[in-house]
């Protein structure tokens, strides 16, 4: 359970990256509709991750590289916007759920029409 100072420092950061994300010029990371699902910050503030939830994804892996490679300045605007003694190192994950969440959405969809056309037999 994060502390109070350090929930206000992710959700600091949560709405940082989410801007600056979109700011990203790399067409690897332009795949898709991105958002900044949740961070973690760590208690000495060295480290962070963040989940990543993208809407569209066609290639995980170039998308990944892609957030590697931009992972150098994202840190130095991060450091400029939110003001801390150590500016963390981003660490990158993606979050699936709302792709999961979808499929899920779809399959309830699909069971009820099924039983609605049955119904109607």
């Amino acid at each position: 359970m994060p502390t109070n100072r350090i929930a206000r420092i992710n959700d600091d950061i949560q709405l940082a990256v989410s801007s600056l994300l979109r700011e990203i010029k790399d067409p690897r990371v332009q795949q898709g509709m991105i958002s900044v699902t949740r961070v973690e910050t760590t208690g000495d503030l060295r480290y962070c991750k963040i989940w990543l939830s993208v809407y569209g994804l066609n290639d995980e892996k170039e998308f990944m590289k892609g957030l590697r490679s931009a992972s150098g300045w994202l840190r130095r605007e991060l450091g400029s916007t939110v003001r801390l003694r150590y500016t963390p190192e981003l660490v990158f994950a993606l979050d699936h759920s709302i792709e999961y969440g979808a499929h899920i959405s779809k399959v309830i969809d699909d069971l009820e029409k099924n039983e609605a056309e049955q119904n109607e037999n």
